[in-house]
């Protein structure tokens, strides 16, 4: 766009900003994330593309006794866009509409040549669950009360007993174990232990 153009899109009577999905190639949404932040930096879109998201959350798992951490995406194959697609009488900004579908890895706008909105519930619901994952290591292991386990790490190494307590979102356990003849609860992070199968205790 050249800065005649960006200024007669400025001008124009536009609409409200809205949420608009895009789907990508596999594995490319954050190069997509990327690219929209270039285009919208090298052609002075500030007040046209507000926002880009990646909905993701942090994953703890555990490999070969040791804790890593890695990024889940909550939609892969898609990316979710802040911007002002219309003018007031309903017509689609051509340029910065353009600009966007054509950028690397974009396939295309849910809604191809009508992109369609997110409804308000809908992008709620996106941005909350991101809000409630921010700062937090999800667990990739489910557990329950009552299942066995094994610590795998610190003190109590290989000893093992039951849950009898779980913190999901803190991502710990209360575990019963036998010590000296009697049983003693021990906080442990869920990645410090691991499911003992039936007969192998």
């Amino acid at each position: 766009m050249t800065t005649q153009e960006t200024v007669l899109v400025m001008n124009e009577e536009l609409s409200d900003p809205q949420w608009f999905t895009l789907q990508t190639l596999s594995n490319q949404e954050y190069k997509v994330k990327a690219g929209i932040e270039t285009i919208k930096k090298e052609h002075g879109l500030d007040d046209i593309i507000l926002e880009i998201l990646v909905p993701s959350e942090e994953i703890a798992e555990i490999k070969n006794g040791k804790k890593y951490k890695r990024v889940r995406k909550f939609y892969p194959g898609y990316v979710f866009i802040h911007m002002r697609m219309y003018d007031k009488n309903g017509e689609i900004l051509q340029t910065p509409w353009q600009l966007v579908r054509n950028a690397n890895g974009v396939v295309r706008f849910v809604g191809n040549n009508n992109p369609i909105p997110l409804q308000p519930d809908e992008i709620g619901g996106i941005l909350d669950r991101i809000h409630a994952s921010e700062g937090k290591s999800v667990p990739k292991v489910a557990y329950e009360i009552g299942d066995t386990v094994r610590i795998n790490d610190g003190p109590f190494l290989n000893l093992t007993g039951q849950i009898e307590a779980i913190d999901s979102e803190a991502g710990k356990l209360r575990v019963q174990v036998s010590m000296f003849g009697r049983l003693t609860p021990v906080d442990l992070e869920f990645w410090q232990v691991k499911h003992v199968e039936p007969g192998n205790s």
